[in-house]
């Protein structure tokens, strides 16, 4: 009998220590110490609006944006409730022709564009939902971006650069560049882009700052 007793006070000390004290302790110095990564590092408009987040990815269609990592995230990606990856193998058929029939996507859209299509711009990120690109990455679409918006390339590169993220603590990770935060920059500077024709858009949900 003691030994029961032991045992249930035990697991009471416990969910209360782990599933109530801990917890909200925890929640609470997030607020006081870190507020906007806390509420999940929104992002709002000019109007006070929230657009997104930094922390994840949305999808981009229109040509004078630039364009995020494709997603397996939910059944059309891009879908912040249903993170995850493909699970497809790297011999999966499915997965290589899901690749090229990307990869040659890319190149009808960027006809100007130089070098091969990077890779990350063929393929998903475990998340589904990663909202960063590396720098290449990124001005491999400069001249589609330019064109679209009728500047400069160099003018366009330049917002890139600006944007660029240096590695964690100096030494974790890559340099980096966050897509949605440059889409934005991009409105700032050269006023927001046409949106397209309806019958224009991807039957997938397509979040574009001009909207």
């Amino acid at each position: 009998m003691k030994t029961i007793s032991i045992a249930v006070r035990t697991t009471i000390v416990t969910i209360v220590l782990t599933g109530l004290i801990y917890p909200h302790v925890v929640t609470g110095l997030a607020q006081v110490l870190f507020p906007w990564r806390a509420a999940g590092s929104l992002v709002t408009d000019e109007k006070g609006r929230v657009i997104g987040s930094e922390l994840i990815a949305q999808e981009f269609v229109n040509p004078a944006y630039f364009q995020p990592r494709p997603s397996a995230a939910g059944d059309k990606g891009y879908d912040a409730t249903s993170s995850s990856g493909s699970n497809l193998g790297p011999t999966s058929k499915k997965l290589q022709d899901r690749i090229n029939d990307a990869r040659e996507r890319l190149r009808d859209e960027n006809p100007d564009a130089t070098g091969l299509v990077p890779d990350e711009l063929v393929t998903a990120s475990a998340s589904g939902l990663d909202p960063h690109l590396s720098p290449n990455a990124m001005r491999w679409q400069v001249p589609r971006v330019a064109k679209a918006r009728g500047v400069a390339p160099d003018r366009v590169k330049a917002v890139v650069d600006a944007n660029i993220e240096g590695r964690t603590f100096g030494i974790l990770g890559e340099s980096r560049v966050n897509v949605l935060l440059t889409n934005l920059a991009l409105d700032r500077q050269f006023g927001k882009a046409t949106p397209l024709p309806a019958h224009q858009k991807d039957t997938t949900k397509a979040h574009e700052t001009a909207e």
